[in-house]
């Protein structure tokens, strides 16, 4: 047997020629796929002479997908065996899970998702092996003839995009079989890999929903039927994010906005557009009036501008080159019509804004500037419109109209390095002040065949941003390649209550505006320079942020943010005129502050309040009216008895003032 010299996670080995990555790794369950050459590959893949293999566990985010991808498998393949007239479509790994698209005689109900997840866990315990076979184009087709939407994919082969590439995408075109005990393929799919060894590295799996989705993503496609499943490196992984799920059902703002009377999508209004109901417009007016203050507090200058514009402005800008799939289409307006109908005078096209940047641009155009100005500071609670597809919205996380906390900040080069400091200890500080704590930043890298500039303005940018972010002492995650092409940004990464990571804040340096739309500056010597743009959105949205926040504090606001921050409740009937007397002083106070004068008994309305998340119930009786005092009932059902009424003011708007949860 002849050998060969190859490299085993950074140590020099000689193998057997005829030896496979499985064989090396034998040892080591938890590892599932591999690296050879930088490249991921499946562990039954043959090694040459000087191959670099990197082992890859199940618990890496490489493992990880792979161990989705191959259940997606197991899941399609569960599916034909129940259901065989059903054709497939794609199955790639997702955040968390995976799907797999399906064209069936019949949708899926959860009686069949049941009998899914039972055939898959015979497949698992089958053991089958997962194994790649090339092909041609012409044989592929004749083999998938059965399969339309896998024949539509063979025609993009080495062109496949997102979800597609787990298909087709490579250099090669690939089939996987899945081999039963006796070696023979018992089903076989189109698909890129890479797998796992077998379906019994399988450990941990759930089906979760079905759902319906167009082919592809477009709405010019057929409609398909999706099942969404999960898979986890053990047991105890997968209950822990069941677990996780549960929790964030019982968080979700859409339910929590319907039940907490804050928001409400009417259908005569259009998917993604929200209405904010009174407790929900309080909310809303709170934090956006504390981000006024402190923006105030930082020297930003507020500016306004319209909900439409031209079509030329988002010409000069580039929007309608690089965005116009994600904007509304435009209106036709001042059109003028002859008596029979032919046009006397052609309109304009006017476009709802997805952006407001090239709005401020023309603000700081519309004189001169000169160095002395600088930096300056925009700010805008912009509403923009973007045309999402309905198959991306989430209730207002996720909105097809919105308003962007938006900031440009105009400064020089000089400048621009203290301003990104500065500017990313605000952005850190305020989301603080809304009850964020945790959080990690990421800097986005140029990608140097999709950006344009200067190598100079580039690196001089990132270090700029990298240095900022150092500062923050926080940790520090690079997404090389991942700026937009204008320039690099940071964006800031933050854990709600239970875990999950939202992104936030993003500072993007900006190249290519200031070019585009000429803007200029006097500098000292009297030169004319371009001064550099840095976009800042803190919040993302206010309506996103608003979910998020709902979501984190699980409708549970802080006294400062909450809708209602007292309700008062009478023991009898007897106590409710002393009580609106306290109501009326709390409200002097500026407390925002209710009284319960229903017919319902006292323990109901406790329970009505508590079911409200209201941070304080007053309660008074014979006792507290005789002492001109009322008793405290928090959220947490924790009570103090005999507290003065100007106590009991001064304790709430303290806490109000210090922003504090109770």
């Amino acid at each position: 047997m002849s050998m060969i010299s190859v490299t085993v996670d950074g140590a020099a080995r000689s193998i057997e020629d005829d030896q496979k990555p499985t064989h090396l790794f034998a040892d080591s369950k938890e590892i599932v796929v591999c690296k050879i050459n930088g490249v991921l590959k499946d562990l039954w893949t043959d090694l040459v002479e000087g191959d670099v293999i990197e082992s890859v566990s199940i618990s890496s985010p490489d493992g990880l997908a792979v161990l989705r991808h191959s259940t997606a498998h197991v899941m399609a393949q569960a599916v034909q065996q129940l259901f065989a007239q059903t054709r497939l479509g794609i199955g790639p790994p997702i955040t968390d899970g995976f799907y797999y698209d399906f064209d069936p005689q019949n949708p899926f109900n959860p009686d069949d998702l049941e009998k899914i997840e039972s055939a898959m866990r015979k497949i698992v315990k089958d053991g089958q092996r997962f194994k790649r076979r090339i092909t041609t184009e012409k044989d592929a087709l004749k083999e998938l003839a059965h399969e339309p939407y896998k024949c539509e994919l063979i025609g993009i082969k080495g062109g496949g995009t997102d979800e597609t590439s787990v298909e087709v995408g490579g250099t090669e075109l690939t089939i996987y079989d899945n081999l039963g005990r006796d070696g023979q393929p018992v089903w076989s799919d189109l698909c890129r890999g890479p797998h796992l060894p077998s379906t019994r590295h399988i450990p941990a799996f759930k089906l979760m929903r079905s759902a319906a989705a167009y082919w592809r993503g477009s709405e010019k496609n057929p409609m398909l039927q999706r099942i969404y499943g999960t898979a986890w490196p053990s047991q105890a992984e997968l209950d822990a994010h069941l677990e996780l799920l549960a929790e964030a059902e019982k968080r979700d703002h859409r339910r929590l906005g319907q039940e907490l009377d804050l928001f409400s999508f009417p259908e005569e209004i259009g998917s993604g557009l929200a209405v904010f109901h009174p407790k929900g417009g309080i909310i809303r007016r709170a934090m956006e009036d504390y981000s006024r203050k402190r923006h105030e507090e930082e020297e930003y200058e507020f500016v306004y501008s319209p909900h439409l514009t031209k079509a030329a402005l988002f010409e000069k800008s580039g929007h309608l080159d690089w965005y116009s799939e994600g904007m509304y289409p435009p209106m036709i307006m001042d059109e003028e019509l002859h008596a029979d109908g032919t046009i006397k005078r052609a309109g304009q096209q006017y476009y709802m804004k997805p952006m407001n940047c090239p709005f401020h641009n023309l603000i700081f155009q519309s004189r001169q500037r000169s160095y002395r100005e600088l930096p300056l500071r925009l700010f805008e609670f912009g509403t923009v419109y973007r045309y999402e597809k309905s198959g991306v919205l989430h209730g207002i996380t996720r909105a097809r109209g919105f308003t962007q906390d938006d900031a440009h900040i105009y400064c020089t080069k000089e400048q621009m390095a203290g301003e990104l400091d500065s500017l990313l200890t605000f952005v850190l500080n305020l989301l603080r002040d809304y009850g964020l704590e945790d959080f990690y930043l990421e800097l986005s890298t140029r990608n140097p065949e999709k950006s344009v500039g200067e190598d100079a303005d580039w690196k001089e940018a990132t270090e700029a941003l990298r240095t900022a972010a150092v500062a923050q002492n926080l940790e520090l995650v690079l997404d090389e390649g991942g700026a937009a092409f204008y320039g690099p940004k940071i964006s800031v990464q933050a854990k709600d209550a239970i875990g999950r990571t939202w992104q936030m804040s993003t500072i993007q340096v900006d190249f290519q505006l200031p070019q585009r739309f000429e803007l200029e500056f006097a500098a000292a010597d009297g030169s004319r320079q371009r001064p550099v743009m840095i976009h800042r959105a803190l919040f993302g949205s206010i309506e996103r942020f608003f979910g998020v926040l709902t979501e984190h504090y699980s409708g549970a606001f802080p006294p400062w943010l909450a809708p209602v921050q007292v309700m008062a409740i009478p023991v009898a009937e007897a106590f409710t005129d002393y009580l609106e007397g306290v109501v009326k002083q709390m409200k002097s106070a500026g407390i925002r502050a209710e009284l319960d004068a229903s017919d319902d008994r006292m323990q109901k309305k406790v329970r009505n309040a508590q079911m409200q998340k209201i941070p304080y119930m007053i309660i008074a009786g014979e006792e507290d009216m005789q002492a001109g005092a009322v008793s405290f009932r928090y959220r947490n059902g924790d009570q103090k008895n005999g507290i003065p009424i100007a106590e009991a003011i001064a304790e709430i708007t303290a806490t109000v003032a210090k922003r504090q949860q109770v």
